[in-house]
């Protein structure tokens, strides 16, 4: 009886043996599976890190173009305002030039006008004085 019992002590004591080996090695895959996974997302976590570091690298890169571009925009912005200023005004001193030199031909005009019409009354004069002096004895 206690060979017996003894014996089958053993042989469950031996299927417990085997189910905790077995039990071991699942849980031994398990863990060599969860190291993979582990690794694989340590992989994906740097990648990732990569990418995201490149990205900010290409978005200082391409702000700092629009900086530059904007600066450069406003400094001919600037120079557009200055010249625009500087036609304006030159254009003001034109007007006022032209302006002057249309009031001198005016003046000049009328000047002419009253000398023609002061010339012809010379002449009538003249020919006046003629027509008289050709009736003198």
């Amino acid at each position: 009886l206690i060979s017996s019992a003894t014996k089958s002590l053993r042989m469950e004591m031996e299927m417990l043996e085997k189910k905790l080996q077995e039990a071991q090695m699942r849980l031994a895959e398990k863990d060599g599976d969860k190291e993979k996974e582990i690794q694989s997302l340590k992989r994906l976590i740097s990648e990732l890190e990569f990418q995201l570091t490149m990205e900010k690298s290409n978005n200082e890169s391409f702000l700092d173009k629009l900086r530059k571009e904007i600066k450069h925009k406003s400094d001919e912005l600037e120079k557009l305002s200055q010249e625009k200023t500087q036609l304006i005004h030159s254009l003001s001193q034109v007007q006022e030039e032209n302006s002057l030199l249309q009031d001198t031909v005016r003046r000049e005009c009328e000047e002419r006008f009253e000398l023609t019409a002061a010339l012809g009354r010379a002449r009538e004069q003249v020919l006046e004085l003629r027509r008289l002096s050709g009736t003198l004895p």
